[in-house]
């Protein structure tokens, strides 16, 4: 919507960090914003402050039925969502042998499969509408992958996968996706939102750098604002034509193009093994 109409955003993960954030900004421009966490109550600041412009509802995204009757009343009461941003997240610490069934379970019923259900969710409507975007919020984890945060990794590679097949699958409705491949953000994202694995002292030596990155020692240090991305994904929704992908923070911006030029070089080396696989031309 470039018209300067003033947009119904659906939220997740609104009450703290970069949800939050973001929320505020957008309520500052003058869009409604459809606020959901887990604990309704950590909205009140934001209903404080914006009034009516603030819809606040209680949400966990790893529960279906409870995502489609959230959306639907909250289509009801806001009478349109122009833009999802699926901003939820889970953050699981831990090297591939330590995580547990439970937290790679939970790692992706949030980021991935909660992703999924509101996106399922409100397709309908936005198809009704003849417009819409939806704004995932990946990761610079979902172009490369960092030791002790694989399963992370591994939810956001799942969210880039479902983002780009439904941008193919959504463009003739009008509808837009971008997926959000955000680097380090002043969050406490590392700190209390962080849950962690039970080390094994095997992997002492290989993990303590990545280890101490992570336990908290620099949130709130990072550094990406996350008021400022919020006025780039205001931005972002004003061009006539929104890129698939967008790199926010330094960090980002810096790391995929080395990431990709990587594996682009490892392919270009073993490409001639790739023919040797077919069957001979008849």
């Amino acid at each position: 919507m470039t018209d300067g109409t003033p947009r119904v955003w659906f939220v997740t993960g609104a009450s703290r960090g970069l949800g939050r954030a973001v929320a505020e900004v957008v309520l500052e421009a003058g869009d409604t914003v459809v606020a959901t966490a887990r604990r309704v109550e950590a909205l009140d600041g934001l209903v404080e402050r914006f009034g009516a412009r603030v819809v606040p509802m209680t949400l966990d995204v790893s529960d279906r039925a409870a995502v489609f009757a959230t959306v639907a009343e909250a289509a009801e009461r806001a009478g349109r969502i122009d833009v999802l941003l699926n901003n939820a997240g889970y953050g699981l610490a831990g090297a591939v042998e330590e995580v547990t069934e439970r937290q790679v379970r939970d790692q992706f019923d949030v980021n991935f499969l909660g992703a999924l259900w509101t996106t399922q969710a409100v397709l309908p409507l936005m198809r009704r509408q003849g417009s819409g975007h939806l704004l995932q919020m990946s990761s610079i984890a979902g172009v490369t992958t960092y030791p002790n945060l694989g399963m992370y990794c591994a939810s956001k590679w799942a969210l880039e996968a479902m983002g780009e097949t439904l941008a193919q699958e959504v463009a003739g409705f009008g509808i837009k996706v971008t997926l959000i491949e955000a680097g380090e953000f002043r969050t406490d994202w590392s700190a209390s939102s962080m849950v962690r694995a039970t080390p094994k002292t095997a992997y002492d030596a290989v993990l303590a750098k990545r280890r101490h990155g992570l336990s908290g020692a620099f949130a709130h240090l990072q550094p990406g604002d996350p008021r400022r991305a919020g006025v780039a994904l205001l931005k972002l929704l004003e061009a006539e034509d929104p890129p698939l992908r967008v790199l926010l923070g330094t960090t980002a911006a810096d790391r995929a193009p080395t990431a990709l030029r990587e594996r682009l070089s490892v392919w270009e080396q073993w490409a001639p093994l790739a023919p040797t696989t077919d069957f001979p031309p008849s």
